[in-house]
């Protein structure tokens, strides 16, 4: 019997049909799904049943040409910040064209809310460090470090990165760097002390460094903020006189910088950047081949987070050009971003999820072409 007389004889649709030969063939997926829009290639982590949110996640480049990427798999019915949730991996066998369907468990659920937002990073004795927040409590929650000898196979137990406070410490997603003297350097926004009985939306920053692998840290002097505006989720990037440039997102329409001259021990009074940018997270990362800075974020003061943009700079943050609209839909939202060097190629991770039913709830992966970005 041929496809033809099949859909006449049982009235099904062309459809109907399609979904099924997809279901059969693991085409289409709950899960994950992707799209290639000629050499941007975008996959989709979309939420499903008992699982409400897929958001904040990183890459590793694995010695066997693999890419892992790590994310905040979220169980149950909440997608909430504090909702239940453990890291789950997916793997790229062609440079991030394509991705594994199935989720590999990472980190089980150990905090009593959850563990999220995660940074991957190839520290320079060949070890990966895996670094994450695990969430006890809106006065608990603290990075923690685990460290693979073995390509990501298994993991060392894990050990936190803040001893010297407690509190609700904020440390995104792709934000962990090793500058060139070795050193691990983190930055981290703190909301809520045990101390204290309200949430604060204005953290406090400080940077944690360590020179021995992740084993053990030290808090750097807090970040000035004479000001007292809201600073949120910092990031970091190594200049390349050696100075360090923190980017902060705050409530002022446009992300702040400060600057350390002695690798995150101590920081300069925040200041207003030049970078258009709602109360929504940048990220700023390093272009291997051309050692110029490679920036994502939302070019608006639109609090709905859409557009996302790209841009480069030539001259270590001063200014920005070569800027492009990557996605722009209002209808949905884009943020959290992850930054990964392949090839002549970048890849990038972000929250692309609906205004309606939550921007948080989707993670989508894209690849680009260096030379697209680039060129005018």
């Amino acid at each position: 019997m041929n496809i033809l007389r099949f859909i006449r004889r049982f009235n099904v649709s062309v459809l109907f049909l399609l979904l099924l030969l997809g279901w059969v063939t693991g085409t289409f997926s709950q899960s994950a799904g992707v799209m290639n829009e000629g050499d941007q290639t975008v996959a989709q982590l979309l939420p499903g049943i008992n699982n409400p949110r897929n958001s904040e996640g990183d890459f590793i480049t694995l010695r066997d040409g693999r890419i892992l990427f790590v994310y905040s798999h979220y169980t149950g019915t909440s997608g909430s910040d504090h909702g239940n949730a453990f890291l789950a991996g997916r793997y790229s066998y062609d440079k991030g064209k394509t991705w594994t369907q199935e989720d590999v468990k990472i980190v089980d659920q150990e905090g009593d809310m959850n563990v999220m937002s995660v940074s991957l990073l190839r520290l320079k004795n060949g070890e990966i460090a895996l670094f994450y927040l695990r969430k006890n409590s809106l006065t608990d929650c603290i990075p923690y470090i685990r460290i693979s000898n073995d390509e990501a196979k298994t993991w060392s137990d894990p050990r936190p990165c803040i001893t010297d406070k407690k509190g609700y410490f904020v440390l995104n997603n792709n934000r962990v760097i090793q500058l060139r003297n070795g050193r691990l350097l983190l930055a981290v926004a703190m909301h809520q002390s045990p101390g204290e009985t309200k949430f604060s939306a204005k953290g406090r920053l400080w940077s944690y460094f360590s020179d021995d692998n992740g084993r053990t840290w030290k808090a750097s002097n807090e970040v000035p903020n004479p000001s007292g505006i809201v600073t949120q989720e910092p990031g970091m990037v190594e200049l390349k006189n050696g100075h360090i440039l923190m980017f902060i997102r705050t409530n002022t329409g446009s992300q702040y910088f400060s600057y350390s001259k002695n690798k995150g021990v101590t920081w300069s009074e925040i200041e207003r950047s030049n970078i258009t940018s709602p109360t929504s997270p940048a990220s700023i990362a390093r272009i291997p081949s051309t050692r110029n800075l490679l920036m994502v974020w939302n070019n608006t003061v639109n609090e709905k987070r859409t557009p996302l943009n790209i841009a480069v700079s030539k001259d270590e943050g001063k200014t920005w050009e070569h800027t492009k609209t990557l996605e722009s839909d209002p209808a949905r939202g884009y943020c959290y971003i992850a930054i990964h060097f392949i090839d002549k190629n970048v890849l990038l991770s972000y929250c692309a999820g609906s205004q309606s039913t939550g921007i948080l709830n989707q993670t989508d992966i894209r690849r680009l072409p260096l030379d697209w970005i680039m060129n005018d």
